[in-house]
Parts: C-alpha cells; structure tokens; sequence
C-alpha cells in the first residue's frame, strides 16, 4: 500500500504544481512573443512548454539512481524477447513507458518548428537523445540496464506521437503564422 502511494502521490503532488505552472509559463511566454511581434505565439508556447513538461518527467526518472540490475543490452531486440514470459503488467510497463519517454518531443516538436516538420528528423533526434540517456545511465552507474532496445522503443514512441499530430505541423501551415 505505501508502495502504491508513494507512485501516485508523486504524481497527484507533480501534477497539482505541474500544471498551474505550465499553465502560467504558456500565458506569459505567449504574451511575451505577442507583444515582440512573433507569427504564432500561443502555437510556439504550447508547444515548447509541453515538450518540457511532457519529456523532463520521463529524462528525470530515467537518470535517477536504482538498485535495479545493470548492464548493456546490445543486441536489437533481444531484452524484448526476454519479456515474452513476463505478467502482462511488466511488459506494459516496459514497452508502453518507453514508448512515452519522447512521445511529447515528437508530437509537439514538428508542431513547434517547421524544420523539424519531418518523420525521420523527429526520428533521429529521438534516437539521439535516448543515446545519450543510455550513455548517461551506463556511465553514471546509475543501477540500470542501458539497452539497445530501449533506443528502439523510445525512437519509435517519439515518430509515432509525431505521426498522431501530423495535421498541425508547422510544414503544413502557411508560412507567414510559423516562425523558422
């Protein structure tokens, strides 16, 4: 039971912060950029603050210390496999966690910048990204396992939560309301 509440009270305690603040930093950031004469203020500001929000949660509890096993999976696919056996709430946790740890990158990144308004851009920056916390978890010794597959999953999360929000990417705008 304790368990239980410290996971979601977390999460009642971050989100009843969390969202006030956000809320504030897209008014302000928005009324700023409107006063300077910005093309698309409130877009640019929901944006940014929602892929802050929506990523430094995930990076934040990728790069906190575990007790957990540690090692480098290498091999494409193999930690997956590995989960074949596991209760469905494991393989849940796993797979659909990675999937969200750049989900609000790649959604909101194309939204916000029209350079990258591109599948494979918002890709390859995930894959980078999740490289480097990968690096960081290893080099750290920080209780994780770095794996392959965890790239995988979180490259994939990212180009999939792009693709959901496709129709409000700044490419697919007309020019004169996106800034570069």
């Amino acid at each position: 039971m304790a368990r239980t509440w410290e996971l979601w009270g977390n999460v009642i305690i971050a989100g009843t912060f969390a969202l006030p603040l956000a809320l504030l930093a897209i008014l302000l950031l928005s009324r700023h950029r409107a006063r300077a004469g910005h093309p698309a203020p409130l877009r640019t500001s929901i944006a940014e603050v929602g892929i802050i929000v929506g990523t430094a949660p995930w990076v934040w509890m990728i790069l906190t210390p575990s007790s957990g096993p540690t090692g480098v999976g290498l091999v494409p696919f193999a930690d997956l496999a590995d989960l074949a056996g596991a209760p469905w709430e494991v393989v849940l946790v796993q797979v659909g966690g990675n999937l969200l740890v750049f989900a609000a990158l790649g959604a909101l990144l194309p939204v916000r910048s029209r350079a990258m308004s591109s599948t494979a851009r918002v890709a390859a920056l995930a894959a980078a990204f999740s490289v480097l916390v990968e690096l960081l978890q290893y080099a750290l010794r920080l209780g994780r396992f770095s794996s392959v597959d965890d790239v995988i999953l979180n490259t994939a999360g990212a180009a999939m939560a792009a693709l959901v929000t496709r129709r409000w990417w700044a490419g697919r705008i007309p020019a004169a309301t996106v800034p570069r």
